[in-house]
């Protein structure tokens, strides 16, 4: 979708400062198997979940791919630790898997309940967003506790800045928990919020609409601001390492793309 700059600047709220922000998104990966949950690693290699595939490759800055694990009963969430270690949650196998960076596979958490989107919070413990039970868990010493309760089909989570949490319901929309507890419902514009929820360094944060074509920025209001449209059913999303660039894993192409928010 193409805007004037007078579309564009009504749209953002904001003076016009160049076309370059509002530029389309870019198809950098094709044949990637339902991708879902995408990270980077140390060196800025990106790890992506292929859900259908039951598996996750790596794809080099050159386009080079190589799958790194298989057999993982529906991987969905994926994050990569500081140490270049995965933790992937498998969707069909109730459990967080963990892979070391030199590949060897072990159960990290088991008897979840349909675990989607994985990420860490501010000082690096692992969430879940566990659908079955409604609820985000965290883990702590080794155990999963609830963090969040009484959600609607959670699949992704992120926390904020200030220390709250955006939390994405595929079947309810999306769910800003605000550091004291109370909740504020931002998901109006979208249909089916899925997995992909990035933020990035200076606080925005982002979901993707599974059930429609666009990335749209919570804004802590509860309003949603659109990001970009076009792409056929995005269920992924993560930010660069240097936070200036946003990568969207879609389903109804199977592609990974990459466009500056």
């Amino acid at each position: 979708m193409r805007l004037t700059r007078r579309q564009f600047t009504a749209l953002l709220g904001t003076p016009w400062v160049s076309l370059a922000t509002a530029a389309a998104p870019e198809r950098l990966y094709d044949k990637v198997s339902s991708p879902v949950g995408m990270g980077f690693d140390a060196q800025h290699r990106l790890y992506v979940a292929e859900w259908s595939a039951d598996r996750v490759t790596r794809f080099d800055a050159d386009g080079g791919r190589e799958v790194v694990s298989s057999g993982l009963g529906g991987p969905a969430g994926l994050v990569v630790a500081p140490d270049n270690s995965l933790y992937i949650a498998s969707y069909g196998d109730n459990v967080v898997w963990h892979i070391t960076s030199d590949g060897k596979r072990s159960q990290y958490i088991r008897g979840l309940a349909t675990p989607a989107g994985l990420s860490f919070d501010q000082e690096g413990r692992l969430m879940i967003a566990n659908r079955e039970t409604n609820e985000i868990l965290r883990v702590e010493e080794g155990k999963a506790k609830s963090l969040i309760e009484g959600l609607r089909t959670p699949v992704g989570v992120v926390q904020t800045l200030d220390m709250g949490y955006v939390v994405s319901n595929i079947n309810g929309g999306v769910t800003i928990v605000r550091p004291d507890g109370s909740r504020l419902e931002a998901g109006q514009a979208f249909r089916k919020p899925a997995p992909g929820v990035a933020s990035t360094r200076d606080g925005r944060v982002f979901v993707v609409d599974y059930g429609g074509t666009t990335v749209r920025e919570i804004l802590p209001d509860g309003r949603s601001r659109l990001t970009v449209d076009g792409l056929p059913s995005p269920a992924g999303l993560v930010a660069s390492p240097d936070g200036r660039e946003l990568y969207v894993a879609t389903w109804g192409d199977n592609a990974v793309y990459r466009f500056i928010p």
